[in-house]
């Protein structure tokens, strides 16, 4: 696979996710318990109503090549991207809810991806996918590239506050180019095939960004939860980690056609919300005579 996806991948990756941990505090995971209702509906529209969205998308999804419907999978599994603070923020959702959705369904993300990734190769591959992945194999990956590093994070950031202040916006700038660059290589390699390759997964990935978005405003307007929680709902369901799915797609699949979702996703998810954003910002303004 080369030194790009064996070493550079990963630890773009790793140092992506020991980024968020560097801004999150002890105090992210306790303020679950303050408001459990909006968090326990953002954790299961990202966790169960996300991936059960794409995977409905894929059957019924006509002629789908099998590598991409494994891709839109894989980008179904990852949890919501550091980006999704930001734009909650922009968007005047409650930030300190996006914090806590990101930062704990990215640790859970090593029990949820293996076992959503192993559950879909074996149904779109059949009989040809058996012995290919397990889902112990996959989830020590995970671990490695996701868990450990955010845990690092959170450490650097309990033990050497004044360092984590200092490095927090820097580490944000670096993780954002290495976002980037990851997303580039993505495309670059497969650029003689990009266009055919946007054919094939670029509507179903709109699709599943913009069925998301609605989905997770209408499950917290049905569980009663405020404007400002159903905002950080849909934008933490609507932008997902893009370089934990192509380091996953790229160690487990080695790359190629299952990419492709990853980053047609990526390059839409940050359309869609700016639009979403758009429409709520201009929804909350006072009407003027």
């Amino acid at each position: 696979m080369g030194l790009v996806t064996t070493v550079v991948l990963p630890l773009a990756l790793a140092f992506i996710m020991f980024s968020l941990g560097l801004g999150l505090t002890w105090q992210d995971f306790a303020r679950v318990a303050k408001q459990p209702k909006d968090f326990i509906v953002g954790l299961i529209s990202q966790v169960i109503l996300l991936p059960a969205v794409g995977f409905a998308l894929i059957v019924v999804w006509p002629a789908l090549p099998p590598e991409i419907a494994l891709g839109v999978m894989i980008i179904s599994a990852a949890p919501g991207g550091v980006t999704s603070n930001i734009l909650t923020s922009f968007a005047k959702g409650d930030v300190a809810l996006s914090i806590s959705l990101t930062a704990i369904i990215s640790l859970l993300c090593v029990v949820t991806i293996p076992l959503i990734v192993v559950f879909s190769h074996a149904h779109i591959f059949g009989e040809a996918a058996k012995g290919d992945i397990s889902v112990t194999e996959t989830a020590i990956k995970v671990f490695f590239i996701v868990t450990i590093p955010v845990l690092i994070g959170l450490a650097v950031r309990h033990f050497a506050k004044g360092f984590a202040a200092r490095f927090d916006v820097t580490a944000e700038k670096i993780s954002t180019v290495l976002f980037a660059l990851v997303l580039s290589g993505a495309i670059f390699q497969e650029r003689d095939n990009i266009i055919a390759f946007y054919a094939d997964a670029g509507l179903i990935t709109l699709a599943l960004n913009v069925i998301m978005l609605f989905l997770a405003w209408w499950l917290g307007v049905m569980f009663g939860s405020g404007r400002r929680q159903r905002i950080t709902i849909s934008i933490e369901c609507g932008l997902q980690n893009g370089t934990l799915a192509i380091a996953v797609a790229t160690l487990l699949f080695g790359g190629g056609t299952a990419v492709i979702p990853a980053a047609t996703y990526s390059l839409t998810m940050f359309a869609t919300a700016l639009i979403f954003i758009y429409f709520l910002r201009r929804a909350a303004l006072p009407e003027t005579s």
